[in-house]
């Protein structure tokens, strides 16, 4: 019986999440007595999971597959479950992860509580912490099934190194009569240092910018400190930026650890998307915006005076630091 855990990859390089919900899976089977195994699809840096605490993995070769396919993963993982004789299966949070589980549990059987943010309370009965509410509350849950899925929210656990001894099974990918149903006709990915759903920080605006013409301020910033681009809903749809670039309820959730959001008032759809970042920084010149309220911090001021003097500071101090 062992620990199985789904990592997601792109290009044959492990997402950062993938060591997240590796580090989780190490520290579910340290409390069970047993060891984990990784289900990949083809990868190429497996070794990398072994300093992650997993022993093994098993690396699903198809060339069909370098795209996710949702049904045709889970066949394969579900395989990979029924082999292992596996009781716990982690995944991401990731949109494709929320996609694939529902079709894990109902093909197992199993309970699936997602957006769970610490280690299990305890695994006998089988109790887990996760956010409820839009992120505003949270839930103890229960999960009772033979079979347990469990996805970890970004960021909310961490990736810890626990070096352990690793195996590497290359497998033929599972047959599925769902396969050639469902495939990507087109997909919008934003080109950049940092990706919203990797990203430690995020650097938003909104409509406070007054135009597309004035992001070079942003994206300096973002640069500065590593951070992945974010916008608003009203700024994706006037076609200012990107829609892959939209965060908030009705876009991408952000769980970073830091979110810096300029000339944004703080829609309730745009807060319930953000929440689940650590902390939030507000930049806006209305001291009666909604965001202030969800805030860690906030400067009350214009973007375009505030925006510069901080990248500013920044410099000399990445200079002074190294």
């Amino acid at each position: 019986m062992s620990v199985l855990v789904y990592t997601e990859s792109e290009k044959g390089k492990f997402k950062k999440s993938a060591l997240e919900v590796a580090s989780y899976a190490s520290a579910v089977a340290k409390m069970m007595g047993t060891t984990v195994t990784a289900v990949a699809f083809n990868s190429t840096d497996n070794e990398l999971l072994g300093d992650y605490g997993v022993s093994k993995v098993l690396n699903v070769k198809d060339e069909s597959l370098a795209t996710f396919n949702a049904g045709a993963f889970a066949a394969s993982i579900t395989q990979a479950v029924k082999s292992t004789d596996a009781k716990v299966v982690i995944l991401s949070s990731s949109t494709d992860t929320k996609y694939l589980a529902p079709l894990l549990a109902a093909k197992l059987s199993a309970g699936y509580a997602p957006n769970v943010v610490q280690a299990p309370e305890s695994t006998s009965p089988f109790m887990v912490k996760r956010t409820a509410f839009s992120n505003k509350g949270f839930a103890h849950t229960q999960i009772d099934t033979d079979i347990k899925i469990i996805g970890v929210s970004n960021n909310a656990f961490g990736a810890h190194e626990s070096k352990t001894e690793i195996t590497i099974e290359e497998i033929s990918a599972t047959s599925d009569e769902n396969k050639n149903n469902t495939k990507s006709v087109e997909i919008d990915k934003v080109v950049g240092k940092a990706t919203i759903a990797d990203a430690d920080i995020v650097v938003s605006a909104g409509r406070g910018l007054k135009g597309p013409e004035n992001w070079g301020m942003i994206e300096e910033l973002a640069d500065i400190l590593g951070a992945a681009t974010a916008c608003s809903k009203p700024v994706s749809d006037l076609g200012w930026r990107p829609h892959g670039e939209h965060v908030g309820q009705t876009g991408k959730p952000v769980a970073s650890n830091l979110y810096i959001a300029i000339g944004i008032s703080g829609a309730i759809q745009h807060l319930a998307g953000v929440s689940a970042s650590k902390t939030k920084v507000v930049i806006n010149n209305d001291p009666e915006a909604p965001f202030f309220k969800a805030a860690d911090y906030g400067i009350v001021g214009d973007a375009f005076e505030v925006v510069p003097q901080l990248i500013e500071k920044l410099k000399v101090f990445k200079a002074q630091n190294g």
